[in-house]
């Protein structure tokens, strides 16, 4: 049992004099990552990290193409960090979501790396995180049958799907058109997440453990698109 600063400690048979006390139980990382993993907050503020530069995009339409492959690379870099904490709040396999924040991260390595780059190879870069990102959740999500608000996750999962075949199958021109279309996709994507988010909240108040984590099938397993 923990004191409070300033008290003094009650002596008792553990700390009587040539008598060792008990340690203290050793803080485990990977629990402490499962207990944030589990949180619906955690799930928002990553919903949040897709929103938010999607809201950016479409509102500074005369965004240069090397203020977008920035806005992009954060996002990306952001969304695979929420993405593999979220990957220990599941007891079933972690190897899909580890995927997806591994390809993330490294899209969004790619695009910080010269924001310079051509309009063809942002969008190649962009449209694969979310094409891989959205077969690997389909599948998850599909092969999970006790996920709680599997429907939603599988729905998510579709529109990441639909936006990396978009956003690979038509080619842009310009910095303003790709700026449009991702700016779109982003916030498209971002609400998805939310609801998704939300929806976990309810799960876990109806299990009686609001603001907290609860084991079993996580629906953290949403495109970190």
């Amino acid at each position: 049992m923990s004191t409070s600063h300033g008290s003094a400690p009650r002596a008792g048979p553990k700390d009587a004099p040539g008598r060792a006390s008990s340690p203290a139980p050793a803080v485990d990382p990977a629990d402490q990552l499962a207990r944030l993993g589990r949180s619906w907050v955690w799930l928002l503020g990553a919903a949040m990290a897709t929103l938010i530069p999607g809201i950016l995009v479409l509102v500074w339409p005369e965004a240069t193409l090397h203020v977008l492959a920035v806005l992009v690379g954060v996002y990306l870099l952001l969304t695979g960090g929420f993405q593999f904490v979220a990957v220990f709040g599941r007891d079933s396999d972690r190897t899909p979501g580890l995927i997806i924040a591994v390809l993330s991260v490294l899209g969004g390595v790619l695009c910080l790396r010269n924001p310079l780059q051509t309009i063809a190879v942002l969008s190649l870069i962009t449209g694969a995180v979310w094409l891989v990102s959205g077969v690997v959740t389909l599948y998850t999500a599909i092969a999970t049958r006790d996920m709680p608000h599997r429907g939603v996750v599988m729905a998510v999962a579709a529109l990441g799907i639909v936006a990396g075949i978009v956003v690979l199958a038509l080619p842009t021109e310009s910095a303003r058109a790709l700026t449009r279309l991702l700016g779109l996709w982003l916030v498209l994507l971002g609400l998805a997440e939310t609801a998704v988010a939300l929806a976990w909240r309810s799960a876990l108040r109806r299990a009686g453990i609001p603001g907290r984590g609860a084991s079993g099938p996580h629906p953290a397993d949403q495109p970190r698109h």
